[in-house]
């Protein structure tokens, strides 16, 4: 399984000399199968970078799958090069909680007078799948997918292939229990022994009770859970938009302190633009 992240930033897309290193586009997330299935999570920024390869490299298909339909997790679906070739291929699946269908999550970033372009006039082949809360195979991976705790409600995901797992749960916050989010024990259990959990992680704890209930999680929080349910690496994620890289690599620091300070095996670091991770 290859993963590689084409935007870790939150809630608005930055650019400038003090986001070079960790970048400034909003949530996208590619996976590469061993049986060469292409995995797309969420259509943020990252993505038109991320489209202009697949075109680049030949490729007539992608899954793309949602955790949820926040502005910042799906507007970059009308810059994505693919959905603009009649030959390209995209089954798109997630959970389309407040929306009709996930068809309604899509075809809305591209609704006038938002975008020139209609979304019925664009050439890709769609298929649309609607998934919620059963575990589900693509291609030689499973996923299982779990309800964030979040405003408006989303999913995470759990990928395992060959034994290996990658677990994903952005836009996650583990003080408060939103409607249709679980407890930290729910996530606990989700996260056990998997080899990468990558989770929100966008304030420091004296950042939080000014932000409480808008639906991310603290460093303290997130590290917690990567303790807790053993995994072996933790990759902070959904970087504040005002985080400059020196604050992100402070963040990091702070978080190895406290793993050994903990006598733990726990590997952190912050999550990178374009950054890859084979398990």
């Amino acid at each position: 399984m290859l993963i590689r992240f084409w935007g870790a930033r939150g809630s608005i897309p930055v650019c400038g000399k003090d986001t070079l290193r960790y970048g400034g586009d909003t949530t996208c997330v590619e996976i590469r199968t061993s049986d060469g299935q292409v995995v797309v999570v969420d259509a943020g920024t990252g993505i038109r970078r991320l489209g202009k390869k697949l075109i680049r490299e030949g490729h007539k298909s992608c899954i793309l799958l949602f955790t949820h339909a926040h502005w910042d997790h799906v507007m970059g679906f009308p810059f994505f090069l693919p959905v603009y070739h009649k030959d390209f291929r995209i089954r798109t699946m997630g959970c389309p909680f407040a929306q009709r269908t996930i068809k309604d999550v899509i075809s809305k970033t591209m609704q006038p007078p938002s975008f020139p372009i209609k979304f019925s006039d664009i050439s890709a082949q769609f298929q649309y799948t609607d998934i919620c809360e059963r575990p589900f195979r693509i291609g030689s991976m499973t996923v299982a997918p779990i309800l964030l705790s979040h405003p408006n409600q989303g999913m995470g995901y759990r990928f395992t292939e060959k034994g290996r797992s990658f677990v994903f749960l952005t836009d996650n916050e583990l003080g408060v229990v939103h409607p249709g989010g679980l407890a930290m024990k729910d996530y606990v259990r989700f996260c056990r022994g998997a080899d990468l959990l990558v989770h929100d992680s966008e304030y420091l704890d004296e950042e939080y009770p000014r932000r409480r209930a808008w639906g991310h999680s603290t460093l303290s929080q997130a590290l917690h859970l990567a303790l807790t349910s053993e995994v072996k690496s933790y990759g902070l994620y959904h970087h504040n938009q005002d985080r400059t890289d020196r604050q992100v690599d402070a963040m990091v620091s702070e978080c190895r302190r406290r793993i050994r300070r903990e006598g733990s095996k726990l590997r952190c670091f912050a999550v990178a633009q374009d950054q890859e991770v084979r398990l």
